[in-house]
């Protein structure tokens, strides 16, 4: 059965399970911070570390994997992740809860950059854009991952119970797909170096991670502010304001799935452009019409807007890094998704200081105008590249 696997099931179900993992701790932060005794202050800084930890360990996994291959650092990454899950619930404190956030988000790191690096080498294999499918993986995962912290919470199970079934779980799905896993092979070199400063000094690379940064903050913004938005502002309860990022989690999820034949009729930088246009839009209406109902149709707008944002930024970006031999691409996914990780850290906490000094309304706008911005970015890159590829 294990051989039997094919590398794009081992590769989706490798997406799938991260956004388990990240679903699971996320879902009992109230549980984990009751247990810690901490204020909002203090867990809000403790929840700092994740994002620390993903962003400080992507360019270093980036690089592990240009030169050493990225399927060990997948399968090690596969086997950690879940494994910390019971650290997090042994934390007493907002300090040692913060501290085993960072190794968290660095394991997810290593393990987010590896697990696309496997996604281009499929896509690259059966020449079909399937990195949004790989991307809804994760998507889906996040569901079970919360849904399953549901049920640990109604079951009254606290979160060590729950964390080492979880962990269980999550090693059990790495020992079946692990030999099925794809993965560039690496490349020791003395290229090397020239190809690091090459990355850096790519317009088109920077531009598509521009893209990545502006999808990045507005995805951050309507995870954390959505909810918060149609409550304060429209006046739903806590449990209808809910659905809204519940909305946009939906329709992202299915555009990724069943986007494939969009994809080849637009091509790629259309779709990215007309996706940020999309999610502008659907923001600027949440925001500008005063009605419940326009936020929940204006934030699924923009979760179908940005749904291909960053799996076609990867794809695109790490064609710039593609050699000869089908290989490379890794420095290359490492710089935009450590970029797009900023976006996500620094979004929210923009938008919180925004509404903070006007209110949430105009913050949000503020978003959409970033959004906005998706659409002269995919411009700049695609004639970039074009200029490139006529060198």
């Amino acid at each position: 059965m294990l051989d039997r696997m094919s590398p794009r099931l081992a590769t989706f179900l490798v997406f799938l399970l991260n956004g388990a993992v990240f679903g699971t701790w996320a879902s009992r932060v109230p549980a984990l911070a009751g247990q810690i005794g901490a204020e909002v202050g203090s867990l809000g800084l403790a929840l700092l570390g994740a994002s620390a930890g993903l962003a400080f360990t992507a360019p270093l996994a980036a690089r592990i994997c240009a030169v050493h291959g990225s399927r060990g650092v997948l399968i090690a990454s596969s086997l950690l992740s879940p494994l910390l899950l019971p650290v997090l619930a042994l934390a007493e404190s907002p300090l040692q809860f913060g501290l085993t956030l960072v190794a968290l988000g660095a394991s997810i790191a290593m393990m987010d950059v590896s697990m696309n690096i496997a996604a281009v080498v499929v896509v690259r294999a059966l020449r079909r854009p399937l990195m949004p499918q790989f991307h809804a993986g994760f998507s889906v995962g996040g569901l079970i991952g919360s849904l399953g912290s549901a049920a640990a919470a109604q079951a009254q199970w606290t979160p060590m119970r729950h964390f080492l079934v979880a962990a269980f779980v999550g090693l059990i799905v790495t020992a079946v797909i692990a030999k099925s896993i794809p993965g560039g092979v690496g490349e020791r070199h003395r290229e090397e170096v020239a190809e690091r400063a090459n990355v850096l000094k790519s317009p088109v690379l920077w531009l598509l991670a521009s893209v990545a940064l502006c999808s990045a903050i507005a995805e951050g913004a309507a995870a954390d502010w959505s909810a918060l938005f149609m409550v304060r502002e429209r006046g739903m309860g806590d449990a209808a304001g809910a659905y809204a990022y519940a909305v946009f989690s939906v329709t992202m999820a299915l555009a990724r799935w069943f986007g494939e034949p969009i994809q080849r009729r637009l091509g790629p930088h259309r779709l990215l452009a007309a996706g940020g246009g999309l999610a502008a839009t659907g923001l600027a209406l949440a925001v500008v019409v005063p009605f419940p109902a326009a936020g929940y149709l204006g934030f699924g707008l923009a979760g179908l807007g940005l749904a291909f944002s960053f799996p076609v930024v990867m794809d695109l970006a790490s064609e710039t890094g593609k050699r000869a031999d089908g290989s490379g691409g890794e420095r290359q996914l490492g710089l935009v998704t450590t970029i797009a990780y900023t976006g996500f850290l620094a979004g929210p906490p923009i938008v919180g200081g925004l509404a903070h000094v006007s209110s949430l309304v105009l913050s949000l706008g503020f978003v959409a105008l970033v959004t906005a911005l998706i659409i002269p970015a995919t411009w700049l890159a695609r004639r970039a590249a074009r200029q490139a590829a006529s060198v």
